[in-house]
């Protein structure tokens, strides 16, 4: 047999496709399943913010997201109903539906009745008011079996805490702005302008800490022409301060003795501490209060996490002042609320960053896949992981790490 007669013929077509532009194929990445998020109306007095703001809305949406809204959560900051419905937004009339949802965004913590709409698995994300909850809320919260998460201890990749720092820079501002006003005679103060005139001194500032709300205080006082002293025990934050407002500042580590000097002829005294866990430590006693200025005024931006005065109490912007040994005292936790619409925006793109980063279905996945959601647990199905809730309500507190370890 020839050479010839040994091939095997081979249909033309087959061959000749060689020649021809290939298709390229690739990979199809698998989508994660959707997050079914609900974001219910804020029933606590003078809360004034929402948690998504509607083009947040359409940008979860867009990446396969469901969102359902209760009707009205955001006509306090100028979002009516049709603006979320048009993002793509399911608009609900009840809470319960809003609850059926498996991650609840709130910007207020939830009172006892909405936990109550809770159930076993869902993911609660919010603010943790440490003067505003008690024992039996953190046990109500863990009874549902539910794993919540504090919004302000969320850390991104920096290891800072962008809510905090969002609102700081809010808080910080207003403290100035309200500040202003609570000193002039018709809002109960001594009549005094916070930046004087020609010839008349200027009102003394105190600012307890040099963090993110100092920061943007001082900036405010010192447009208005106040004199400004700032107190840190971290010398190497006063020296940021001082770089960031890009001018030479009065500052001082916190030394008992000189403190006291200032405060009592301090005409306002601002108190920023924050603490990356638990309460922040009380810095001005009752004894001091009571020496400084008749009319001079306090505000205690630090009263969520417990506050820095001994003589705070929690007020609201129904009620935003109390008078104690002749001081106004100012202590609304959520004082960005009187700017709801600025304050919204800020929040929604620190969580729809969040959730669009660590969007999982599985909660151990998105437990272990990223320690900046993971920093802001306090409970985790049920079970106290807060070190420092657990000592002071008197409650287990469990290790999270060896919880999710466990659960893997």
């Amino acid at each position: 047999m020839s050479e010839q007669e040994k091939k095997i013929p081979i249909p033309r077509e087959l061959t000749e496709g060689q020649l021809y532009t290939q298709t390229e194929m690739l990979e199809r990445i698998k989508r994660p399943d959707r997050l079914f998020i609900g974001i219910p109306r804020e029933i606590v007095p003078e809360e004034n913010r929402v948690a998504l703001i509607p083009s947040s809305v359409s940008n979860l949406v867009s990446h396969g997201h469901r969102i359902v809204l209760e009707a009205g959560a955001g006509e306090k900051a100028y979002y009516p109903d049709h603006e979320y419905s048009e993002a793509g937004a399911e608009i609900v009339y009840s809470p319960e539906e809003v609850y059926k949802a498996d991650v609840i965004l709130k910007v207020a913590p939830p009172l006892v009745s909405e936990i109550e709409l809770m159930r076993p698995g869902q993911l609660l994300i919010s603010p943790l008011q440490l003067t505003t909850i008690s024992a039996s809320y953190i046990q109500r919260l863990r009874e549902k079996k539910v794993t919540a998460l504090a919004m302000e201890y969320i850390k991104d990749e920096s290891g800072n805490f962008p809510v905090v720092r969002s609102m700081s820079e809010l808080a910080g501002s207003n403290a100035i702005i309200t500040a202003a006003e609570l000193l002039t005679k018709s809002n109960g103060g001594k009549g005094v302008l916070l930046g004087g005139i020609s010839g008349v001194p200027s009102a003394k500032v105190v600012i307890l800490g040099a963090g993110l709300v100092a920061e943007y205080a001082t900036r405010a006082a010192l447009g208005l022409g106040a004199d400004v002293r700032i107190f840190d025990d971290h010398i190497h934050k006063l020296k940021r301060i001082q770089y960031q407002v890009g001018r030479p500042l009065n500052t001082s580590a916190i030394n008992t003795v000189y403190l006291e000097r200032q405060l009592v002829t301090a005409d306002v005294v601002i108190g920023a501490i924050h603490s990356k866990s638990g309460r922040t430590p009380l810095l001005v006693s009752e004894d001091t209060v009571m020496k400084m200025k008749p009319g001079s005024v306090i505000i205690d931006v630090s009263i969520d996490q417990g506050g820095c005065f001994a003589t705070s109490e929690v007020t609201s912007l129904n009620k935003p002042t109390f008078i104690k040994h002749d001081i106004i005292h100012y202590c609304v936790p959520n004082i960005a609320s009187k700017v709801s619409r600025t304050a919204s925006i800020a929040v929604s793109n620190i969580l729809t960053t969040m959730l669009l980063k660590t969007a999982n279905p599985n909660l151990e996945q998105m437990v272990t896949e990223n320690y900046g959601l993971r920093h802001g647990i306090y409970i985790y199905k049920g079970w106290l992981t807060n070190e420092y809730l657990g000592r002071h309500f008197g409650i287990k507190s469990t290790d999270l790490d060896l919880l999710v370890t466990s659960s893997l």
